[in-house]
């Protein structure tokens, strides 16, 4: 049932709890299950609650506390457009990435490609299968950067799954060609160290770079050893991807430990993820700056030179992060929204025993000038909307609402739906809108939700891991101002100048 202007606030408080140039990528449209080759990932398997869990939801529910099972409610200033269910590719769906009138829906399966010239009636116009988690996905030109995190047999896309002990598994970033839309051409592919989570565009006019974060080395995996205390940087000519290469590895936690000199976590920092390598990066070329979010620590730095990033300032909180997730600027570059991706996403941390600051935004001014600028904590922000203990949520991947004088985000909670907030008084964050679905289960810590959720030309779009691609639409004097801003192309991680 969809309730258009449901107002429930959802407060109650919870409980605890191989390849060659111009291979062509295997285009779907249907495909027997024994015709797939071995999933990029699976998700996590749902887990048991308590007793006193599972009733109390089922109450909650019952008391109107919490929606239905899969009951979708939104805020009255928010209205559910579309959606449209997984297809062919059964792996967890990703982020999202945009292009004229087109979506790119990265799944762990592979990617699909909506037409969402009619945001009411979008359109599959192509869906590949490329194994491979959690193939994170931009786009720039002709070119879509699909990133591998899973150790596989080979770079092709009927690849398999293989230990990361063995020295001839493969990692990294895949490159496809979609001049044709219909027709994604994979083109070129490039081994990293410890593979490619995620991975951030610094485009020019004559190559793209791409910075790849990955973490967690072992002194086992033959490609990923530590210290893995940087990032790789690939440089890929528009003109000729097919000679895609890795130019660099610069360091930004340097040291004398084991692991480079980034936070050591626990025990010294308990409760704190060790830094490893990076988890995520966004760009603000209009700047020249760079966040990363990086494990245990947060980063600022400068990508005036692309190919050799500078560290300007680094800041960790060890008492309410737990692991650096991602990062997103504001308009004037004067803040950086850091989120903490507590639980690693599966977890339930919505939750009044988890409490405001932990799972959440923590908002940093950017002071001073140059290289002397630093990052300055100024509050958290949190959805104040208690899920359940069945439900995983914690904050994820999200972007700017663009309006000139005003600090407006979407964002991603997984089960805790969307949320829409402001952070123009940096002190004073505040939730605005959301839409979210009820639990998908009462007995069971079932992972789903939205994994991305991003304001594109009008709309926004969310890439909800089971359930499929939703198109929303806000309607607020707040946001209204951002209808009159088209991009061109939009990757989050790589921040436009709206109004330049």
């Amino acid at each position: 049932m969809i309730l258009l202007n449901d107002r429930r606030t959802r407060r109650r408080r919870l409980g605890a709890g191989a390849i060659a140039g111009g291979l062509l990528a295997a285009l779907l449209v249907a495909a027997p299950a024994g015709a797939t080759p071995d999933p990029g990932d699976v998700p996590p398997k749902p887990k048991e609650v308590s007793k006193s869990a599972q009733a109390e939801a089922r109450e909650a529910i019952e008391n109107g506390e919490i929606p239905g099972r899969d009951e979708i409610v939104h805020s009255a200033n928010i209205e559910h457009v579309a959606n449209i269910p997984k297809d062919v590719l059964p792996g967890i769906n990703t982020d999202l990435a945009f292009q004229g009138r087109y979506a790119f829906a990265g799944n762990y399966d592979g990617f699909r490609i909506f037409d969402i010239g009619n945001p009411k009636s979008p359109k599959t116009v192509a869906q590949v299968l490329c194994p491979g988690s959690q193939n994170d996905i931009s786009v720039s030109g002709n070119l879509l950067f699909l990133s591998t995190d899973s150790s596989r047999s080979d770079s092709s896309c009927s690849s398999t799954t293989q230990p990361a002990t063995e020295k001839s598994s493969w990692e990294g970033m895949k490159v496809f060609d979609i001049s044709d839309k219909r027709n994604p051409r994979y083109v070129a592919a490039v081994e990293t160290a410890c593979g490619s989570h995620t991975h951030t565009l610094v485009p020019e006019r004559r190559n793209v770079y791409v910075y790849v974060s990955s973490y967690s080395p072992d002194a086992t995996y033959p490609d990923c050893r530590p210290p893995h205390d940087g990032i790789s940087v690939i440089k890929v000519p528009r003109s000729a991807p097919e000679k895609a290469a890795v130019v660099g590895f610069p360091v930004l936690f340097p040291g004398e430990g084991p692991d480079g000199g980034g936070n050591p976590g626990g025990p010294t920092n308990p409760g704190v993820i060790k830094t490893t390598g990076c988890h995520d990066i966004t760009v603000l070329p209009s700047a020249d700056l760079a966040a990363g979010a990086c494990m245990g620590d947060g980063i600022l730095f400068s990508v005036k030179d692309p190919e050799h990033p500078k560290v300007i300032d680094r800041v960790q909180d060890n008492v309410n992060f737990s692991f650096w997730h991602s990062a997103t600027f504001n308009q004037k570059a004067n803040k950086v929204v850091f989120t903490d991706e507590l639980g690693g996403g599966p977890a339930p941390t919505c939750n009044a025993a988890t409490g405001p600051n932990r799972g959440a935004d923590g908002i940093y001014d950017i002071v001073g000038k140059g290289d002397e600028r630093k990052l300055v904590f100024r509050n958290y922000f949190k959805i104040s909307r208690h899920q359940a203990d069945t439900e995983n949520c914690v904050a994820h991947n999200g972007s700017l609402i663009p309006v000139k004088g005003r600090d407006l985000m979407v964002q991603a909670w997984y089960q805790g739906g969307v949320s829409v907030w402001e952070f123009t008084d940096s002190s004073k964050p505040r939730e605005i809108a959301y839409f979210e679905r009820g639990p998908a289960s009462t007995e069971q810590l079932t992972f789903g939700g939205s994994w991305s959720a991003y304001y594109y030309n009008g709309h926004i779009y969310s890439n909800d891991t089971t359930k499929g691609f939703d198109v929303l639409k806000i309607k607020d004097r707040r946001t209204d101002p951002a209808r009159w801003v088209h991009l061109r192309e939009l990757n989050a991680q790589t921040q436009p100048d709206y109004f330049g």
